[in-house]
């Protein structure tokens, strides 16, 4: 007889259990048994509950909340593995999100984008500068020996001069970008954001095509050097 008693007094918690769950069922003796799972209790995210339950603490104790390291430790080792690598990449994923709203990127100052400027013009002025000599001398050479062999017109001449330029300019970009970066010229300090936004595109654009158009304007110096057709028949008749 004094059996029965010591059951209710010691599943007194499964009775607590199964009540607040809403699902049980009741044995011959009038003692509660559960027939529920922790996962299919509403209250499964609060480990300090579970042990509520089960009466190692009191039906009283607060639960710790999340905002507590307690509570958060308590959260986290309630997880499964997969459940806490889905939770901290979703956690990321929100973090870098808010970061990209809360960030306010400021357009590039016009110190930056001269800076820009002068990075981009400065190595296309070499550039135009070699393209335009090398072809000058180079077409005028081909013109006066292979032209004068085989008969090209100056034309043909022209492009195969160009084609030499071209040849040595790829051979000579490596060379030029050096000597532009040994000047000194602070950098433009710019952020990912910054170096996208259209003011810095038009910055470099409008470098390079200033740049380019200076070196090939300095670049036909060697026609001061080079004898017009009237000048070369004055020496013929000359002579």
């Amino acid at each position: 007889m004094l059996l029965i008693p010591c059951l209710r007094r010691v599943l007194r918690p499964s009775r607590t259990l199964a009540s607040s769950c809403g699902s049980g069922s009741k044995s011959e003796s009038g003692g509660f048994f559960p027939r529920v799972s922790l996962l299919s209790c509403p209250s499964t995210a609060e480990p300090a509950a579970y042990r509520r339950w089960y009466g190692t603490h009191s039906a009283k104790e607060p639960v710790e909340p999340l905002n507590t390291v307690q509570g958060a430790r308590d959260f986290v080792y309630s997880l499964h593995s997969k459940e806490r690598k889905s939770l901290l990449q979703e956690l990321q994923r929100f973090e870098s999100m808010a970061m990209a709203q809360e960030l306010e990127v400021k357009p590039p100052s016009s110190a930056q984008r001269r800076y820009v400027f002068l990075h981009s013009a400065i190595p296309f002025v070499g550039f135009g500068f070699l393209d335009n000599a090398i072809m000058i001398v180079a077409g005028t050479q081909i013109e006066l020996s292979i032209g004068v062999i085989f008969g090209i017109s100056t034309m043909a001449a022209a492009a195969l001069g160009n084609l030499v330029s071209d040849v040595a300019g790829l051979g000579l970009a490596g060379y030029v970008e050096a000597l532009a970066s040994r000047l000194g010229l602070p950098s433009p300090d710019l952020n990912p954001k910054q170096a996208d936004m259209w003011q810095t595109r038009l910055s470099s654009q409008l470098g390079k095509v200033i740049g380019v158009t200076i070196g090939c304007i300095l670049g036909m110096f060697p026609l001061l050097f080079l004898k017009t057709e009237e000048e070369e028949k004055l020496e013929e008749t000359k002579n």
